[in-house]
């Protein structure tokens, strides 16, 4: 029988020096790096260490001591329990500077370059209902807090978020600030009518129960999507097989339930105007391989931007900060420097949005994405804006853009790259230089791995210009534009 391991003791008074990665705290003490969440620095504390490495360690915040003075009020009820807006205690002007010194803190020590003066960050233009999109789990069983649980509070269903170390359970929210309220009163609907009506939620250790998931979406031209994603009524074995089989089947989706569900919503919410559904057997939530039905109105929404409108369906991808993003792409667009003659290529290009928006300072443009769906929302940007001089192409980046491409297409003048928070592989980063553009806007969600690739290129290209954007207040992420120019 293993003994049980004695806590560590606390430290005390100890005052948070500085913000870390993963919008945690941190601070020094003796030779040991300790971070904290949910603290800003400044504040005076006790601490309790819950893991312990060689050089640092973990903890949580048993008492405050001295509140900073750089610290502001949570807007959210569910702050300090739901990780997804740490820094709601911080005020905005210094997640901005904080933001700002990640960005060259990353690109200076993982970069390992020549960087010029980097550009003021550009704050969101909202704080607060900024997001475009929210996806909600729904579980059988909601997380309780330590004192819920004490309090011998019963688990019940529940729909919200998941909370990091508790797979199959959701903390229920009452009210997101990040989105328009109308989400809030459609979530709260559909659990109050699922309860009320003996609706199963997903059981996800079990992985059966109808109701799985919810996302929605809205847009500047007024439109609501809601997806919502039901699961077996039986548990179905974890194979290739039997999830084909049942996908083609339904034999374990209770269509009539669900119906009744949406059409219950439809009633409640005449807003929404694109009402769809998945079925989803699978061991994971995500529909991308699934088949998207609508049960009401249109498979799409329209977004705005500019002069121009994109279709945005369930699974396309588009940058959930709407109003944000039309600055992050104008900072693109400035930095390519167009003069209506230049070929374009924009890779990880999604649904086209940067293709199309600079196309009208381009004389031809080509994208390049992954996901073969995103690509023909790609397409369909281009003609419902009349625009002719887009291309597009799906497949691996790396598989894709080859010499033998760019010898049939044409040598870019200009390269456009937004990847994933990965960054880009090393191949494509070769194409890139074999290529040889006068330049390189790179836009990363991952300021690590883009000073990572700027450092491979850092042979050929000279940084020029840097500019922070904040899509995501209240969270350490923030996406950087970085303009790089031939040095021959």
């Amino acid at each position: 029988m293993s003994r049980k391991k004695k806590p560590y003791p606390i430290l005390e008074n100890i005052t948070i020096q500085d913000v870390a990665a993963e919008g945690k705290c941190v601070v020094r003490v003796n030779d040991l790096v300790v971070f904290v969440p949910f603290c800003v620095p400044g504040d005076v504390v006790d601490l309790q260490i819950k893991r312990k490495k060689h050089s640092y360690a973990e903890a949580e915040v048993v008492r405050f001591v001295e509140y900073s003075k750089n610290r502001t009020q949570p807007m959210c009820e569910h702050f300090g329990v739901c990780g997804g807006c740490k820094w709601q205690n911080m005020p905005y002007e210094s997640q901005l500077a904080f933001k700002q010194k990640q960005v060259h803190d990353q690109l200076q020590r993982i970069g390992k370059i020549e960087l010029p003066e980097f550009m003021p960050i550009k704050g969101s233009v909202k704080t607060s209902e900024y997001r475009n999109k929210l996806d909600f789990g729904c579980s059988s069983k909601q997380w309780l807090t330590r004192e819920q649980m004490e309090q011998g509070i019963p688990f019940h269903p529940g729909i919200g978020f998941h909370i990091t170390g508790a797979f199959d359970k959701i903390l229920p929210i009452e009210k997101c600030w990040l989105m328009d309220d109308l989400q809030n009163q459609i979530r709260n609907y559909i659990y109050r009518y699922a309860c009320d009506n003996a609706i199963t939620f997903y059981d996800l250790r079990a992985q059966h129960g109808l109701l799985r998931d919810l996302v929605l979406r809205n847009s500047l031209s007024g439109e609501w999507m809601l997806v919502v994603q039901f699961g077996p009524t039986e548990q179905i074995a974890n194979n290739k097989e039997s999830i084909a089989e049942e996908i083609a089947n339904e034999s374990q989706f209770d269509k009539e339930t669900a119906f009744k569900l949406l059409e219950a919503v439809h009633q409640q919410f005449p807003q929404i105007t694109s009402l769809q559904y998945v079925y989803n057997p699978k061991c994971n939530d995500t529909f991308g391989d699934l088949d998207v039905k609508v049960y009401y109105g249109k498979d799409h929404i329209f977004e705005l931007m500019e002069d121009l409108k994109f279709k945005v369906g369930p699974k396309s991808f588009y940058q959930t900060n709407t109003e944000q993003a039309y600055h992050l792409y104008c900072v693109a667009r400035d930095f390519a420097d167009l003069n209506g003659e230049g070929l374009v290529y924009d890779l990880y290009t999604g649904t086209g949005t940067i293709a199309n928006f600079v196309s009208k300072k381009a004389k031809h443009v080509i994208g390049i994405e992954y996901v073969p769906e995103a690509i023909e929302d790609a397409k369909v940007n281009s003609q419902i804006n009349g625009i002719d001089n887009t291309e597009f192409y799906a497949g691996d980046m790396k598989d894709i853009l080859t010499d033998d491409f760019i010898a049939e297409h044409g040598r870019p003048d200009v390269i456009i790259t937004d990847p994933p928070r990965a960054g880009m592989h090393p191949d494509v980063i070769q194409v890139i230089l074999n290529a040889h553009p006068q330049r390189i806007v790179y836009v990363s969600c991952n300021p690590a791995t883009q000073a990572r690739d700027l450092q491979l290129m850092d042979a050929d290209y000279k940084v020029v210009a840097v500019q922070p954007v904040d899509m995501f207040p209240h969270t350490p992420h923030v996406e950087n534009v970085v303009l790089l120019e031939a040095r021959q």
